[in-house]
């Protein structure tokens, strides 16, 4: 099945690479039977936080995928939002993952950033964020939340599940109090000791303080898209290597594929990058992974009206300058 997949993948990318994006003209002259991989690589720099939503870009170096589509990629290790950001700010890395709020930030003058596909969201039995309870708290169910204090990183993705979840079940902007505690570290400790009746974290960190004693009151399996991240470059790489972007994307469909047929094959990789914490490793089990796609209009919108209500934003950053799909790898799925 992998074999087949692989020469579907390779079959249909060189197809793909010969012709220009939807509504866009070549950005360069190439002979048409001139694969990828024959032209000089294109270095790709990646801004990556350790999370598991960076897995695919891990797994398509592992399996030479980049080299395979004719790229070299370099990652640059960044601790947290912020810096990640930052880095990318200085043209110090040219795509990274991150979220829709992000993207906006960045474009809310000009256009910098722009997605290009998801990189990773809940699935049914995997959730991707989570509102935990102190185990301390006796809070089991979303009701018993309103009026707590519900530690969060203020201004981020975080936030916006937060507010939606709750909004989702039941309870008006009125009843949701939350409380700035923008480290995890800080935000778990909090949990454990009680201090913290309430606390929101992603996965696979909302495990390790399940593990420690916390109770899961709600998670986003049931909305995937409020949680959703997504894989970003900056505007200016995507206008002057169009064709290396997409060939990251065909190597990065390759990789979601091979986790989603063997994700038992990747569980090295976890250790190895410093995704899933210690205590995890062994009993973790690698979520699904979304095949290509991009956020909708409506995502994208949704994202905006909250964060204007939050004064985070004061105009509507585009929709169809900030997204785009012309870059999605066309695959023949079987």
């Amino acid at each position: 099945m992998r074999k087949i997949f692989v020469v579907i993948l390779a079959l249909s990318f060189l197809l793909s690479a010969c012709a220009a994006p939807q509504g866009q003209q070549p950005a360069t002259s190439q002979p048409a039977s001139n694969p990828p991989a024959a032209r000089e690589p294109v270095t790709i720099r990646l801004a990556v936080i350790p999370v598991i939503d960076t897995l695919p870009m891990f797994v398509a170096e592992a399996e030479g995928l980049y080299a395979k589509y004719g790229l070299k990629v370099e990652f640059v290790p960044v601790a947290s939002a912020p810096e990640r950001d930052q880095v990318l700010a200085a043209g110090q890395a040219d795509g990274t993952l991150n979220e829709l709020l992000s993207v906006m930030f960045f474009n809310r003058e000009e256009v910098q950033m722009q997605v290009v596909r998801y990189g990773h969201m809940a699935a049914p039995g995997a959730g991707h964020f989570f509102i935990l309870a102190s185990g301390q708290s006796e809070i089991t169910a979303p009701v018993e939340l309103a009026g707590v204090e519900i530690g969060i990183s203020q201004g981020t993705i975080i936030e916006y599940v937060t507010d939606r979840l709750l909004e989702k079940n039941g309870l008006v902007a009125s009843q949701v109090k939350t409380v700035s505690v923008p480290k995890i570290p800080d935000r778990m400790a909090l949990l454990g000791s009680g201090e913290l009746k309430a606390a929101v974290m992603p996965d696979p960190l909302a495990a390790l303080a399940v593990q420690q004693g916390a109770v899961i009151v709600l998670d986003d399996t049931q909305y995937p898209l409020y949680g959703a991240s997504v894989i970003s470059f900056r505007k200016e790489f995507i206008d002057a290597n169009p064709l290396a972007v997409r060939s990251f994307l065909t190597a990065i469909e390759e990789a979601v594929i091979l986790i989603n047929s063997q994700p038992e094959a990747y569980s090295g990789l976890l250790a190895e990058k410093q995704i899933v914490p210690a205590p995890l490793l062994g009993e973790y089990v690698i979520p699904p992974f979304p095949l290509m796609g991009v956020p909708s209009p409506a995502e994208w919108a949704d994202v905006t009206r909250w964060a204007k209500a939050k004064g985070l934003l004061e105009q509507d950053p585009s929709y169809t300058e900030s997204v785009t799909d012309q870059f999605l790898p066309e695959i023949i799925m079987q």
